[in-house]
């Protein structure tokens, strides 16, 4: 039987990894022809700032996601590579976690887009789940964007990294951060807690997520 890894870090994708909001404005404004500018990235959860309809957001995010291969392109929030490769580096057990079957008839092409997604960005994890549930999973700590969730998982005991957003900026409790490199620091300091100590990247290793094509201009074997 394999050991349990000493730290596991539970990483959400939409609005922590993957600049969904972004993303979904651009696919939206193209169809309904209008600017994009009209549509506030400072929103609440619900987009009502969007001025959906009763039922218009799930519409028009099925639409995104089957028709405009939303989970596969969507922009990646700034330093979020860099940091999770330094993290794993350093012995951190990058787990993906993520809801994103909620899209009837379309669990293939979401999971396909997302795997997709994380390879395109160069994105380092060890696996990956897709629910809804989060306290069901074992990590020691986690890192999510959404209100609902990083209550669950509190009142269940866990430790949660609120990455900073517009819609969950009135919600009590630490730790929060608002940038990747916020969050790099504050797992450093978990971890350190936890295992009694943290091994950062030693001078002159090759690091970041471009080090694969670095690797190869440098002629480099791999």
């Amino acid at each position: 039987m394999s050991r349990r890894p000493d730290f596991i870090l539970g990483v959400d994708l939409d609005g922590v990894v993957a600049n969904h909001t972004h993303r979904f404005r651009e696919i939206y404004a193209e169809l309904k022809g209008i600017d994009p500018d009209t549509l506030p990235l400072d929103r609440s959860w619900d987009f009502h700032e969007w001025g959906f309809e009763e039922d218009e957001y799930s519409h028009y995010h099925r639409i995104a996601v089957m028709e405009h291969d939303m989970f596969r392109t969507m922009p990646v929030m700034d330093g979020a590579a860099d940091a999770l490769w330094r993290l794993s580096d350093a012995g951190v057990w990058i787990r993906i976690i993520t809801h994103r079957l909620y899209v009837h008839w379309g669990h293939e092409k979401a999971i396909a887009d997302t795997a997709a997604w994380l390879d395109l960005n160069k994105i380092p994890y060890r696996d990956m789940c897709f629910l809804g549930a989060k306290p069901q999973v074992e990590a020691d700590a986690y890192i999510d964007d959404a209100p609902h969730n990083i209550e669950q998982l509190r009142d269940a005991g866990n430790t949660v990294i609120t990455f900073e957003q517009p819609y969950n900026r009135d919600l009590p409790g630490d730790p929060r951060a608002r940038t990747w490199a916020d969050v790099e620091e504050i797992v450093m300091e978990l971890v350190a807690d936890q295992t009694g100590r943290f091994e950062r990247q030693l001078p002159g290793l090759d690091a970041g997520s471009d080090r694969i094509e670095r690797r190869r201009g440098d002629g480099a074997s791999l």
